[in-house]
């Protein structure tokens, strides 16, 4: 244990040394854990004290026309974040090109790429905080049966998370990660779009069981592309791949038990 402490330490220190982007620290909500924790706090505090509180004497907001909205630019800030990646370095490269050899982490030589590794972050983790709205929608429309522990759990470390790695443990990992999820959240916010639009469009939503499934697929592949990296040897920061390998565990762990109490009970 005290050696695993020491090797996560001294690549934390390679991180700060050699990746670190000290313009982060100038941009909003980073020069501090402050604010980020306040909103996060806030939102947690709405929606699982106040919002229902206050929602519980008062008719279900209807909210159709914000929530085709909110979705339709949730869908369309995705695409833009999935191809950001796509600019920032080809993911093809990082799963396919050399075999994960030491060329595979090139944050090293690269400061352009530090910087845009740094702001594509950025704006991932501005997602993070908006997509935390996904729950204070349902404390307003009295969906309660949605607002589960997997849901408010989700929503509230993604945001600390991507906060962290941007503050602490920039890498190149974080790319491959965001273009998965960022992917994912295409599909997802889609659906959520054509519930959206009415009953009519209802028949249209016929694979909603999929969406679990979507999102398992995603974290499987995250998951084997950290463990290679470790297995391969590849000079990238173990300790954010340490960092992203737990998280992603507990969410494989945490949405496979939501499938089979969503799906599985009723089939049996």
């Amino acid at each position: 244990m005290t050696s695993l402490i020491k090797l996560v330490v001294s690549n934390y220190n390679e991180v700060l040394k050699n990746v670190k982007d000290p313009m982060v620290d100038t941009w909003p909500l980073m020069e501090s854990p402050g604010p980020m924790l306040c909103i996060v706090g806030a939102y947690l505090i709405f929606v699982l004290k106040v919002g229902p509180k206050m929602m519980e004497k008062k008719p279900a907001f209807e909210l159709n026309g914000l929530m085709i909205g909110y979705n339709a630019f949730q869908v369309l800030f995705s695409i833009w974040l999935s191809s950001l990646a796509l600019e920032i370095v080809d993911v093809r490269h990082l799963f396919f090109a050399h075999g994960y050899d030491n060329r595979f982490s090139p944050h090293l030589q690269n400061t352009n790429l530090q910087i845009k590794i740094s702001r594509g972050a950025w704006w991932y983790f501005f997602a993070k905080v908006i997509e935390l709205l996904d729950t204070v929608f349902f404390v307003l429309r009295k969906k309660q049966n949605q607002i589960t522990f997997l849901h408010v759990f989700h929503h509230s470390t993604t945001a600390v998370f991507s906060w962290c790695y941007l503050k602490f443990l920039p890498g190149e990992q974080g790319i491959v990660i965001g273009f998965l999820n960022s992917s994912v959240h295409i599909i997802m916010y889609s659906y959520y779009l054509i519930a959206a639009l009415g009953p009519k469009y209802r028949k249209f939503l016929w694979w909603k069981k999929y969406m679990t499934w979507i999102q398992l697929v995603q974290f499987g592949l995250m998951l084997v592309f950290l463990v290679l990296t470790l297995i391969m040897d590849c000079r990238t920061p173990k300790a954010l791949t340490y960092f992203f390998t737990t998280v992603v565990i507990i969410f494989i762990y945490l949405f496979s038990d939501f499938y089979r109490q969503a799906y599985k009970k009723k089939i049996t």
